[in-house]
């Protein structure tokens, strides 16, 4: 299947993207793997992540089209 991953913040300048599209991704935990063998340094930084605008703090069960987001700490008010 198919997802996009969505890099926010500090997070897109350390990918330098903002969007990435992984294919043939069988888990969120492949979809894991596959991410920080491309970008090992992010997973040095803090983040959430949302799947399609909803926060997990789990392994969610992915589907084809997902959108992926990795939200560094938020600030402001």
């Amino acid at each position: 299947m198919e997802v996009s991953v969505l890099f926010f913040g500090v997070l897109a300048d350390v990918t330098g993207t903002r969007i990435r599209h992984y294919n043939e991704v069988r888990s969120f935990g492949d979809l894991r793997h596959r991410i920080s063998d491309d970008f090992p340094e992010l997973f040095h930084y803090n983040f959430r992540i949302a799947v399609n605008n909803e926060i997990v703090d789990s392994d969610p069960v992915l589907q084809p089209g997902d959108e992926i987001a990795f939200l560094p700490p938020f600030a402001g008010g």
